[in-house]
């Protein structure tokens, strides 16, 4: 692929696990990374100066989902960059709980995490570039917007209904946007995790049973890990995928083959 030099990338959730092993894999292609968490972000910028790039953190809490609480970190960022090449909305919660008892408080809170806070970062990146960004840009450059999904895209699950239902709802945004931005030169794209050793699947890898259970279900024959997520990130980001619009990637080691 063509080097990201010169480019602002944004990654959320940018401190660890997949965020950080994608924030890497920018730095390795050269590029500006914008790393927004509410943790600390020493170590991801670490990695990726030592892989060639520039880091910048931002220190940000989206766990409200608000439209003005998304603008005013776009705002924050192009106040220091001047430019977003790329938006990766990577942040996102688990609760795991019967349906049954699932909690009002935790069921709001995945869907402002997972889906409000991503729908909302992105319509600022867009709003940005469609009123004066994409006019200061090359002729030939596009916004790039990838979002991180998940299987349960395309499955419920068990015990984590609202992280299915904010993971279906990111393929459809996906979708969406996809069709009324294609002609501005935005492309938007998503990648489909399959189980991958983060914290997120601490409570499924320490469960003997369905550890198990799951990997005697993936081809591979092992959990991902947050590298194996990055290099398609990358991808989408890139210019070789500029006619991929809509698409929802999935790197899962053959899980949903199976």
């Amino acid at each position: 692929m063509k080097s990201f030099a010169g480019k602002v990338i944004v990654v959320t959730g940018a401190s660890r696990g997949i965020g950080q092993a994608i924030c890497a894999a920018f730095g390795q292609q050269a590029a500006t990374v914008v790393g927004v968490a509410r943790s600390d972000l020493a170590d991801t910028g670490a990695k990726v100066q030592a892989a060639g790039g520039k880091f910048m953190a931002v220190k940000a809490d989206l766990s409200s989902g608000t439209q003005a609480e998304a603008q005013a970190l776009v705002a924050q960022i192009l106040a220091q960059t001047g430019r977003i090449d790329g938006l990766v909305n990577n942040a996102g919660i688990i609760r795991r709980a019967p349906a049954v008892d699932f909690s009002e408080a935790d069921w709001n809170e995945v869907l402002r995490v997972n889906l409000s806070s991503p729908f909302f970062l992105t319509q600022a990146v867009a709003k940005w570039w469609l009123t004066g960004g994409r006019e200061h840009s090359p002729a030939t450059a596009r916004l790039k917007i990838v979002n991180v999904a998940s299987l349960l895209t395309f499955q419920g699950g068990i015990t984590v209904p609202a992280y299915a239902a904010s993971k279906h709802g990111i393929a459809g945004i996906t979708k969406a946007l996809a069709n009324e931005w294609a002609q501005e030169r935005i492309n938007v794209n998503a990648v489909a995790p399959g189980y991958i050793a983060t914290e997120n699947t601490d409570a499924l890898r320490a469960d003997a049973g369905r550890n198990a259970a799951i990997l005697a279900r993936i081809p591979e024959g092992r959990w991902g890990v947050p590298e194996d997520i990055a290099g398609g990130i990358v991808f989408l980001s890139s210019a070789e995928a500029d006619y991929l619009n809509g698409t929802i990637l999935n790197i899962d080691g053959g899980w949903l083959a199976r």
